[in-house]
């Protein structure tokens, strides 16, 4: 069954953009007053457009009393990620604290784990005169071959050594690198355990959905605050809340890997712009001749990328479920499904 809304460029536009705030607000602040029963709110901030704006959402529902900002870099972390993000807490005039998590990550041995990984790989491998980067195969992504990890070692001297990434070494490496997100959020928690505080999460609806956040990491927030959002539409919201330039002008990126690299690169395969349509287009069950024809596509090159985001969706459900908890009834009888592997 296919919808009968027509599919245009503004199909994403949110039409009073002030009201829309206003009301998102007041569901913030409802929702951590009364549901969670909270004082405030404490938001982990990297500088980032999704970052920002779910900060400025929270001053405006909570009050810059009630809300403190985190900036948690560690020695991968851009510099830029700090200074925005400390421009940013400055302007909106709320608490803010700067807690470097390199040693807790050294604590966990991220780093050699990580690093054991891409010496497989790459022998010559040295950390301190080599950076490194993962991403997907861009141009898979509207075709039926399924999208391929590359790792690319980055030299001194700007050289670039790009290898497929085998699926153990790329397991490894994410299972290290993972530990940041989650150690972030062992601190956000304490802020908000010490403080009476919720904690908000900055994660938007295409990470959400995609699958781009980190389980018990940026998805383990009391609040997702714009996870309902396309990142066009909380760039919508940018503006109208006064987010400074230099933060809506900044690519985003995972600030996770030494070598900088965009979340379009690593995980997205094409601009924000172009897949929110595609992504409203494929959740609302339109025919892919009709997006074809916007978009300057082939409707086959449309079905194949509603193709990879049904992959996407099936590949990260276990990160959108919650825990498994047993009741008497699930062992009631003896007759259980034999589990499949994948």
């Amino acid at each position: 069954m296919y919808t009968t809304k027509p599919f245009t460029q503004d199909i994403l536009k949110i039409d009073n953009v002030n009201t829309y705030i206003e009301n998102l607000c007041k569901k913030i602040k409802e929702d951590v007053h009364r549901r969670l029963r909270r004082k405030g709110g404490v938001i982990g901030i990297s500088g980032g457009i999704d970052s920002s704006v779910t900060l400025a959402l929270a001053v405006r529902a909570l009050g810059n009393k009630n809300v403190t900002a985190l900036m948690l870099p560690e020695k991968d972390s851009s510099p830029d990620s700090v200074k925005l993000a400390e421009k940013l807490a400055k302007k909106l005039r709320v608490d803010y604290y700067i807690e470097d998590i390199t040693e807790a990550l050294q604590g966990f041995q991220c780093y050699p784990r990580r690093d054991a990984a891409v010496k497989r790989l790459f022998p010559g491998y040295n950390p301190k005169k080599h950076k490194f980067k993962i991403g997907l195969n861009e141009s898979l992504i509207e075709t039926t071959l399924p999208s391929v990890f590359y790792i690319t070692l980055v030299a001194e001297n700007g050289n670039e050594n790009k290898k497929k990434l085998p699926a153990p070494e790329f397991l490894e490496i994410m299972a290290a690198s993972n530990f940041k997100q989650r150690t972030r959020m062992c601190m956000l928690y304490y802020y908000a355990e010490k403080l009476h505080y919720a904690v908000i999460g900055t994660s938007n609806k295409q990470e959400i959905n995609q699958g781009f956040f980190v389980k018990h990491g940026d998805g383990g927030v009391d609040i997702m605050a714009i996870g309902h959002l396309y990142k066009t539409q909380v760039y919508q919201l940018a503006e109208h809340l006064e987010i400074p330039k230099e933060i809506i002008k900044r690519t985003p990126t995972t600030d996770t890997y030494s070598a900088e690299q965009t979340q379009e690169e690593f995980f997205f395969q094409m601009p924000f712009k172009e897949m929110d349509l595609l992504w409203y287009a494929y959740e609302n069950n339109y025919e892919p001749e009709n997006v074809a024809n916007l978009l300057n596509k082939t409707p086959e090159a449309v079905k194949n990328i509603f193709n990879s985001f049904r992959r996407k969706q099936q590949t990260t459900d276990y990160l959108r479920r919650e825990s498994i908890i047993y009741h008497e009834k699930d062992l009631e009888t003896d007759k259980f499904n034999e589990a499949t592997v994948l």
